[in-house]
């Protein structure tokens, strides 16, 4: 339990080591890797262990600019990119801002989106450390994109419970609202490719790193397609073993069945109790493709023809229609 006082504090910990149930929950929680079997184990352990203030706080108390990013990818990245806070944290004027050398950029337009293109390696950009749950994204329509807490009826949102792993965004990419898409039959969602971290450590908001993209799934959500990239940091020590998606099960086992469930109910009546969604009656995303989880070179495909929809904007071939392109 020491090696959790950093996420939830210590005077949480000592409330915690109290608890009866909690050293087998915790054990389940820090091993190498999350399997069926401890998988509710896991989320039991975050249900009883954490508090809403911590469930929505950010992943650490100093401001993103002071201080070491949790993972980041290559050292040339940490070098080369910073991000401040301005606003109080959560707040609708909360934003982090992106500089490289100094300078102000957008992590949508000024970042590559192949890092290593031959071996699948993308940058990300990482909106959500995973186990919080505010709903923090790249804002699209604002001048140098900072990313911001996403907004519904004039409400801070918050996902209603969790997200079990790192979230983030593939910069340069774009889902086309006005490309129909000729298998799924459905338009892109107006955004830029979102991507699941599936590894075993948090990466902190605001962290720009590298990710081996080994699967993607065809959700569709309110009619629009947004596909889900899932990969794995290549900071984790498993991603130089991973080189598929039976690769990626197998490191993992479990997760990508859990990455769809998460995502087809999170916005559904149901809920999320030991370990599994119950009393769904409506609200359910769909998926396309079989509810596959594609290979890499499909995955590869669908960055390349994202990264085509965003040249084509850039060009000004698509009406921009509110978003910012600086």
């Amino acid at each position: 339990l020491v090696m959790l006082a950093p996420t939830i504090g210590s005077g949480m910990a000592s409330r915690i080591a109290s608890a009866a149930l909690l050293p087998v929950l915790a054990t389940a929680y820090i091993s190498s890797s999350v399997t069926p079997a401890t998988f509710g184990a896991r989320r039991a352990f975050h249900s009883l262990s954490r508090p809403t203030a911590l469930r929505t706080a950010s992943p650490s108390l100093l401001p993103l600019g002071q201080r070491r990013p949790i993972a980041q990818g290559a050292a040339a990245l940490r070098s080369a990119y910073t991000t401040t806070e301005e606003g109080k944290f959560p707040s609708e004027e909360y934003r982090v801002f992106f500089k490289e050398d100094g300078k102000a950029i957008s992590p949508w337009h000024d970042v590559p989106t192949w890092a290593d293109k031959k071996n699948g390696i993308v940058n990300a950009i990482i909106e959500i450390t995973k186990d919080t749950r505010p709903k923090m994204e790249v804002a699209t329509k604002e001048e140098t994109n900072p990313i911001k807490q996403d907004m519904k009826k004039g409400k801070l949102r918050d996902y209603p419970l969790d997200i079990f792993w790192n979230y983030g965004m593939i910069p340069k990419t774009w889902e086309n609202p006005k490309a129909e898409h000729p298998e799924m039959k459905a338009f892109g969602d107006n955004d830029p490719v979102d991507i699941v971290e599936i590894g075993s450590k948090p990466i902190a908001r605001g962290t720009i790193c590298q990710i081996k993209a080994v699967g993607t799934l065809a959700m569709i959500d309110e009619g629009e397609l947004d596909w889900k990239v899932i990969g794995v940091s290549t900071e984790d020590p498993k991603c130089k073993d991973i080189n598929s998606v039976a690769d990626m099960e197998k490191a993992f086992p479990g997760q990508i069945d859990e990455i769809r469930e998460w995502f087809r109910n999170y916005k559904s009546d149901g809920k999320f109790e030991d370990g599994k969604w119950v009393g769904i009656t409506e609200g359910q995303n769909s998926f396309g493709l079989g509810e596959e989880c594609k290979d890499m070179a499909y995955t590869a495909e669908v960055i390349d023809e994202t990264v085509e929809q965003y040249e084509q904007l850039m060009a000004g071939k698509v009406d921009a229609d509110g978003l910012s392109l600086k």
